[in-house]
């Protein structure tokens, strides 16, 4: 069951009122979009210095009607490494053991800087293509296909939301670029973010898990309590309460 939900940490709807490409002033390239988006995530992170909080995972199994629930800390340092500390665990106990804990272990290990290189959105790992510009909670977005380069199940398939002010990833979609076992049918996967202050951060993630075995499994993460490490962040109005989880980046 490990290996059927463990691409959703190493990842890191569009509305009725879309506008299409068929606008008077031309959008500009994919390609750019994103080599600004990995500009500005860059200056984002240096500005925060890293930061502190909290999650929460749940784990719901609809064949068996099972639960299991998991609140963690966590600390990253201004270079994306990442800690962990299990606070509480509750419900299935063998989906603590072989399904949320790998999963934290296996975000730790892929926020190692020689291993995000791997998983980031840029142009060594994804091909992209414009698709449109959607509204998001009151803000616009490119919307990108994004294609893998390679077959690896730390990349995906599908499509980003950049922000068209700021450059930053506001929605993700998609699935594996590779299949994680043979015991899985599907993983389908949207992680949603928050502008807070002068930064973007995950609210909630949701993974969807067709098995063969095991039916439909749903991880839903939730963040909260999230403040940057440096003491004084320009243009912050208060604490931020998520952070940037997925490993794509």
């Amino acid at each position: 069951m490990r290996v059927h939900l463990i691409f959703l940490t190493i990842l890191i709807g569009a509305g009725a009122s879309e506008c299409t490409l068929h606008t008077q002033t031309p959008l500009p390239t994919a390609d750019e979009v994103v080599a600004t988006m990995r500009i500005r995530d860059g200056a984002r992170e240096t500005a925060s210095g890293g930061y502190t909080g909290r999650r929460e995972y749940v784990l719901e199994n609809h064949r068996f009607n099972k639960r299991a629930e998991m609140l963690v800390g966590i600390t990253c340092d201004r270079n994306g490494e990442k800690r962990f500390e299990v606070i509480s665990e509750d419900g299935w106990k063998s989906a603590d053991k072989r399904v949320l804990r790998p999963m934290v272990e296996t975000e730790l290990d892929s926020s190692r800087p020689q291993i995000r290189a791997k998983n980031r959105i840029n142009s060594e790992n994804y091909s992209f293509r414009m698709i449109q510009t959607s509204p998001i909670e009151g803000r616009m977005s490119y919307v990108i296909e994004a294609i893998p380069k390679r077959e690896d199940k730390s990349l995906f398939r599908g499509r980003i939301w950049v922000d068209t002010e700021d450059y930053a990833l506001a929605r993700v979609e998609g699935a594996p670029a590779k299949n994680p076992s043979f015991w899985t049918k599907s993983v389908h996967f949207v992680q949603q973010y928050h502008k807070s202050g002068p930064f973007w951060f995950p609210v909630a993630t949701t993974s969807i898990t067709e098995a063969r075995i095991f039916g439909a499994t749903t991880v839903d993460i939730h963040y909260f309590d999230y403040a940057p490490n440096s003491a004084s962040v320009p243009g912050l109005v208060g604490p931020v309460p998520t952070e940037a989880v997925y490993a794509k980046n």
